[in-house]
Order: C-alpha cells, then sequence, then structure tokens
C-alpha cells in the first residue's frame, strides 16, 4: 500500500527498508538532540522494524518509510503509532519523525505529520495524538505547533542521560491524567 503527499510516496516500515532505516536512525546528525538514541547495530534497527511493522497488523497505521517520489530515496521515516494502556485509559498515538539531513528544512516532516494525524483521525479517533520531545529540539516542537498542538506538560525528562534534559509534550487536545503519565513513562 503507497499513498502520496505533495512531496512524498509513502509506505509502512518493513524489513525490505533495513539497510536504509538502520542508515537513518545510526546516522548521529538526526541524534544531536538525543545522542543516546542513535541505533547502533543492525540488530536494534531489525527489531524496531518488525516492531513498527506489527502496529501496522494491530492497529491499521503505523509509521511510514518516505521516498522521493522521482528517486525512489529515502527521504525520512515517521507517522503514528499507538503507545501506552488501553486497560489503564492511557492509549495514545505517539506522532514522531526523522528525515535525513539532506531532506531537512523542505517543510517533509510537517507533510508527514500532518498526513499521518489525518489518518490516525480515520482509524482510531478517540485516541489523542502527542508528540514528546525533547525541549531543545526547536525544530520538532515548531512542527508541532504548525500542526495546531498545544503544550500540555514540561518538567525533567525520567530516564534521559542528561539530568537537565526537559521533556516538552504537546498533543492535539487535552490529555487525561493516565494518557499524560503513559507519555512520561
Amino acid at each position: 500500500m503507497i499513498e502520496r503527499t505533495a512531496q512524498m510516496q509513502l509506505s509502512p516500515t518493513s524489513l525490505e527498508d533495513l539497510e536504509e532505516i538502520h542508515a537513518l536512525y545510526s546516522d548521529p546528525r538526526v541524534w544531536t538532540h538525543l545522542p543516546s538514541g542513535r541505533f547502533t547495530d543492525l540488530e536494534t534497527t531489525r527489531a524496531w522494524i518488525q516492531a513498527r511493522a506489527e502496529a501496522w497488523d494491530l492497529h491499521g497505521l503505523g509509521s511510514y518509510v518516505a521516498r522521493d517520489p522521482e528517486s525512489g530515496a529515502l527521504l525520512g521515516h515517521g507517522g503514528c503509532d499507538v503507545r501506552g494502556s488501553e486497560d489503564a485509559g492511557g492509549a495514545f498515538w505517539n506522532l514522531g519523525y526523522r528525515f535525513a539531513p539532506e531532506a531537512q528544512g523542505r517543510g517533509l516532516a510537517t507533510e508527514l505529520a500532518r498526513h499521518s494525524m489525518g489518518r490516525a483521525l480515520e482509524v482510531r479517533p478517540e485516541l489523542p495524538i502527542v508528540a514528546f520531545l525533547l525541549e531543545h529540539n526547536e525544530a520538532s516542537a515548531a512542527v508541532a505547533r504548525k500542526l495546531g498542538m498545544t503544550l500540555q506538560h514540561r518538567g525533567p525528562d525520567a530516564g534521559n542521560p542528561d539530568p537537565e534534559a526537559i521533556r516538552l509534550v504537546f498533543a492535539d487536545r487535552e490529555l487525561t491524567p493516565a494518557q499524560l503519565a503513559s507519555t512520561l513513562a
């Protein structure tokens, strides 16, 4: 299943994209806001991709591989994945994106995020859409604001190797206490 936006061809994440996704997620240039998050081995990437692929089967939506429609080159990766506990009322769509440095600055993250948010609202409109990020990641915060998301939380980023790190939680609506707690877990 291939979807199109104005600038991208989008397809569900699959193991066919392993090498390219690993190159993206292991590139230190796309982890300047959280160096400890960089993927360092192919098996980590493989397991991560398998989880993203399973999300499509389980929820009918997940992360996309974004490609240039003309050349087929990988531009980035992102979308909405369900996170949190449904039983405890903490489920939400997690909106995330990562683009190759060469593809940044063209509005692709906003375009992918807008498309993914629209699809999430079609699939499970009862779940809020959340973007959680580090405060110094100003580009991601700008995308969240462009999408009409509002700041729901600002506080220490628990578990971050940098004790000074501040997490921001943006959402498309007011979060319940259980949903907010899930975003902070």
